[in-house]
């Protein structure tokens, strides 16, 4: 049963095994701030102590937010068992992105806003179709993905766009791909097999 009840109802759940850091959940309260009606849309889900077996880090954000009520949909009758089955089948990522249609259809700065890590630059930002190829085959394109702390992310984008800048990046073999980040990297791990040799 959805409802709205006062925050200070709602129980974190100390036990949950997801949480979101740093910039992402800035944004995630961001979001909340702009679009509360997004929390009626898509409640935190309790059980019927009001403790947070889904949404633990939308509770925490709704709070940062400033929010005095939120949105709750009540679980009744779950086992313990069934409790903790929910809170990590509610938190895995079932799925993958389609990432040529985020990068064709969608505004990668919206993307990002929204909370989705999308990797761009400037030049991303100008040509929104720089991952089409003029005749439409992707046949030879594959997209990869990978996780990396802000740290190591932060690192790989500076030496990225660095090595756009050298004079071995005009001649960079590019097989037929017209993103520019993909080429860089592909320039950054073919010198780091050469000096392995």
């Amino acid at each position: 049963m959805k409802q709205q009840v006062k925050i200070s109802k709602v129980k974190g759940n100390p036990d949950n095994p997801r949480i979101i850091k740093n910039d992402k959940f800035k944004k995630l309260v961001k979001s909340i701030q702009e679009f509360p009606e997004m929390l009626k849309l898509r409640p935190i889900v309790v059980d019927e102590e009001m403790v947070v077996l889904g949404g633990n880090m939308r509770l925490k954000a709704s709070k940062e937010a400033g929010l005095k009520e939120v949105w709750v949909e009540v679980a009744e009758g779950l086992s313990e068992e069934q409790k903790k089955e929910f809170i990590v089948k509610d938190n895995v990522g079932f799925g993958e992105w389609e990432w040529d249609m985020l990068a064709n259809e969608w505004d990668s700065v919206e993307l990002a806003e929204w909370g989705l890590d999308v990797w761009q630059n400037e030049d991303d930002i100008e040509t929104s179709d720089e991952f089409s190829l003029p005749d439409g085959d992707k046949s030879n394109l594959e997209q990869i993905t990978y996780t990396l702390s802000s740290e190591q992310s932060n690192i790989i984008k500076e030496a990225v766009q660095e090595i756009k800048h050298t004079e071995e990046y005009k001649y960079v073999e590019t097989f037929g791909n017209e993103n520019s980040n993909g080429n860089a990297l592909y320039l950054l791990i073919q010198q780091w097999v050469g000096q392995k040799k």
